[in-house]
């Protein structure tokens, strides 16, 4: 077999592979002698077929089983003697004319193919001990506690009937018929539902005109849907209701204790305030460890200038650019609503592809060189979690992550990376910080300087996720209403 170099151009690798006919012929004499006492053919006892006709019948076939089984071994092997890794998988390319293919397989000629790829470029690590990071800690202090306890209660909260007229925070029981052009529509009747006004839960100017209403008390009130109304027979139009008022109650005062915190589950109100605290403490923790990531990638990012493979750029260029279109036409908008051009956009979020790859190929050198691993009890926790968050699509999940090539590597690049921040935690200089929660959740504008001028929104968020902070899940749809009338008054 011989490699020749066609191509060494930047991180831009071809060779050309040659491998001898009568190599070729060889290999298939070996493979013909193997099978030469399995195969049955009428008219020859086992193992007597002669040679010259188990060629003839099998001869082409063997062939055509060794040539993809070079072209799919021998890059790895090529690529590993000359030490080199490949960013993507190689391209290969072999004769596609009829007539060479035949001599090939005939052991006529030479088997040729071409290996294009692109080097992961050698990465020398630096010193990471200059790098300052500070860390950013909130003191949660008891009334933050209260008020998250408070809240959560609200879907506890019991109501009383009261006698008099509604206000708002008051619980009302209603019948109600909803009509356009005096036209009954559908979706638009209820009975016995229950509404707090001051939730917001039905279309604007709904709730407000029941305040001030009694049991036993009838009205007829006038709205106009939200020209954005998902319902497009109702977008924009005017409707009556006729109310009849069955019941007002009033919200019974939240106290903290014992069973409060039973009817949330939990045997205590001592334990449900460490609960709440520990929902907010981690709910900070994640906020100041994006953060934190955020600024040793920004570090990294000035330490690491190299090359980066372009054939990784493009696909992270279009797994952002799919996701940036994808927002931007669920939000209904365009760029020029964002403040920038289509052109302007692109050219800001190749950059962030290219910063992306850059930091992920850096991250992954050093998380190699310090010995970081994912464990197969994580991976089988990160899954966990995907069904956990899909639930009654496990099957799906399952089947996707063992059938599809590379999905497990979707599974593992997070752990992996998480794992290298902590490694390099260990090693950079990390200074804590007390402040405020206005200041933690306060917007990065620094680190969201390489997309300033890119849709700068939702887009743009989600753009940045993958560059320093875990990227968020796939969000469920919200639960479905308890009854249709409530989709149409809502």
């Amino acid at each position: 077999m011989q490699v020749i170099e066609t191509l060494a151009e930047g991180l831009k690798r071809e060779l050309k592979v040659v491998i001898p006919a009568k190599d070729m012929e060889a290999r298939m004499n070996e493979r013909l002698a193997e099978t030469k006492d399995k195969v049955r053919i009428n008219g020859f006892r086992p193992g007597k077929v002669p040679f010259a006709h188990l060629k003839k019948m099998y001869g082409k076939s063997i062939m055509a089983e060794l040539v993809n089984e070079l072209v799919r071994e021998k890059p790895t092997e090529i690529l590993s003697e000359r030490g080199e890794k490949s960013a993507t998988q190689p391209e290969i390319a072999m004769t596609e004319n009829e007539a060479e293919a035949d001599k090939i397989l005939s052991a006529e000629a030479d088997f040729e193919f071409t290996v294009a790829y692109e080097i992961i470029p050698a990465i020398e690590l630096k010193d990471v001990s200059g790098i300052k990071v500070t860390r950013e800690v909130v003191d949660i202090d008891e009334a933050e506690v209260t008020e998250q306890i408070l809240k959560i209660a609200e879907n506890a909260r019991t109501y009383e009937t009261k006698k008099g007229k509604a206000a708002n925070g008051d619980r009302v029981t209603i019948d109600y018929l909803g009509k356009v052009d005096g036209e009954a529509f559908d979706g638009g009747k209820d009975e016995d539902a229950e509404l707090v006004l001051g939730s917001n839960r039905f279309i604007p100017g709904f709730e407000e005109q029941l305040v001030g209403l009694k049991a036993g008390d009838e009205k007829v009130i006038t709205v106009t849907f939200p020209a954005e109304y998902p319902a497009a027979n109702l977008a924009g139009k005017e409707a009556t209701f006729d109310i009849t008022v069955k019941d007002v109650a009033a919200a019974a005062e939240i106290e903290i204790n014992d069973d409060l915190a039973t009817k949330l589950g939990l045997e205590s109100a001592d334990k449900l305030k460490e609960v709440v605290r520990g929902q907010i403490e981690s709910q900070y923790g994640s906020m100041t460890r994006q953060k934190v990531k955020r600024q040793i990638l920004d570090q990294l990012d000035e330490l690491y200038q190299f090359d980066t493979p372009q054939r990784l750029v493009d696909a992270e260029f279009d797994n952002i650019w799919r996701q940036i279109n994808t927002d931007l036409e669920q939000a209904g908008k365009t760029f020029a609503d964002e403040d920038t051009t289509e052109e302007d956009a692109r050219g800001e979020y190749r950059k962030l592809a290219e910063r992306r790859v850059r930091l992920g190929l850096v991250l992954s050198e050093i998380g190699e060189k310090a010995g970081v691993t994912v464990s197969d009890d994580e991976m089988q926790r990160s899954l966990f979690e995907q069904l956990r968050q899909f639930p009654g699509q496990e099957k799906q999940i399952i089947d996707y992550f063992q059938k599809t090539p590379g999905a497990a590597a979707s599974l593992r690049a997070p752990i992996f990376e998480e794992k290298v921040v902590d490694h390099l935690l260990s090693e950079v200089k990390v200074t804590d910080k007390t402040v405020s929660k206005e200041e933690l959740l306060a917007d990065d504008e620094d680190g969201a300087s390489e997309t300033k001028k890119a849709p700068k929104k939702k887009a743009a968020a989600k753009a940045e996720a993958a560059e320093g902070e875990e990227a968020a899940a796939p969000k469920k749809k919200a639960p479905a209403k308890k009854k249709a009338a409530d989709d149409s008054a809502e």
